[in-house]
């Protein structure tokens, strides 16, 4: 916009007020949400008013001027950049309070879907000591082979199986949140058949891991095994223990109503299980990311076995006081 170097503060208005008045409709009716105007002319209008804030300013039109339009320009900016803003502020919120606070709230979930992974998980795990023919009847023959492969040998043969198998750590990477995704989808979706889906999906993840676990302790290199899963375990076994609180809180809404219709219960279900589900989510993701480019780097067994136990004391002492003295979660 060019103006008149003889341009008085009077008739700098004059101009402008037009345009000023379309600024400020447009601003109001971004605050009041007015889907029927259309705001995509709003930031184009935002960058002439700080240019004419600033001409108002380098010409000295008066105070009264120069406040009208910072007024105009301090509430644009809020406009324009309180989503982004806010959308910042929600995932710390998220992530800080309601997330660990949803665990909180539904501990009793907490603890029954960890014995139902956790118990068939070390009973199948001690199970090598007596008879091996349980370990090798649920990971059949072309599930001990692999074990081997993968944990028969040395760590630099691991290394090297693993990058024949997958190319790289990013295809690595891949195949694990593609693979711990699809389990957590599993476990959560069972939820809608009373729960009994979830039980059985957190059974069975606990009877082969646990086997998997069995024998390498028996067959192959324990120490090749465990410091390899040690990084990441936390983020993955809790992340689909997470993902089970959701399962089992969708079923509980149509095992348990209430006084509540079954719909309207499963409703308020939902809506407790989904910040579990989300969070149980970015664990799995964060699992996938470790084991992808961490657990198959070679480095000292101690700097693993830390690591590992840095992450499993850290959700523990996540999980127990993150966001207290915060507003509640409802349970």
């Amino acid at each position: 916009m060019r103006v008149h170097e003889a341009m008085t503060p009077g008739s700098f208005e004059k101009k402008n007020a037009a345009r000023w008045l379309e600024t400020d409709m447009l601003m109001l009716a971004s605050e009041k949400k007015n889907q029927l105007v259309d705001l995509r002319g709003l930031p184009r209008r935002f960058r002439e008013m700080c240019a004419d804030l600033s001409l108002a300013q380098h010409r000295m039109y008066g105070q009264r001027v120069i406040h009208d339009l910072n007024e105009r320009v301090i509430r644009g900016y809020k406009i324009l950049y309180r989503g982004r803003r806010a959308g910042l502020e929600a995932v710390v919120r998220f992530s800080a309070v309601t997330f660990p606070q949803s665990i909180r709230s539904e501990w009793r979930l907490f603890w029954v879907c960890s014995g139902f992974f956790w118990l068939p998980f070390l009973a199948m795990l001690v199970s090598v000591y007596w008879d091996v023919s349980w370990v090798q009847s649920v990971l059949g023959q072309d599930g001990m082979s692999s074990m081997e492969q993968m944990y028969g040998g040395s760590r630099e043969e691991q290394v090297t199986h693993l990058r024949s198998e997958y190319g790289s750590n990013f295809m690595m990477f891949a195949h694990y949140i593609q693979n711990n995704v699809g389990i957590d989808f599993q476990v959560f979706a069972g939820g809608i058949l009373a729960s009994v889906g979830t039980i059985f999906f957190l059974v069975f993840n606990g009877v082969f891991i646990g086997a998997a676990a069995g024998y390498v302790q028996y067959a192959c290199n324990p120490q090749s095994f465990w410091t390899f899963v040690v990084g990441h375990s936390s983020f993955e076994l809790l992340g689909m223990i997470v993902v089970g609180m959701a399962g089992m809180r969708m079923g509980m809404g149509l095992l348990k109503p209430g006084r509540l219709p079954r719909v309207r219960a499963l409703k308020e279900s939902a809506a407790r299980a989904m910040p579990l589900l989300y969070g149980g989510a970015v664990m799995t993701a964060f699992a996938a990311v470790i084991e992808g480019f961490w657990s198959a780097r070679e480095m000292p067994d101690g700097v693993k076995y830390a690591v590992g136990g840095f992450f499993w004391l850290l959700h523990i002492v996540y999980f127990l006081l993150a966001g207290r003295g915060r507003k509640e979660v409802s349970a």
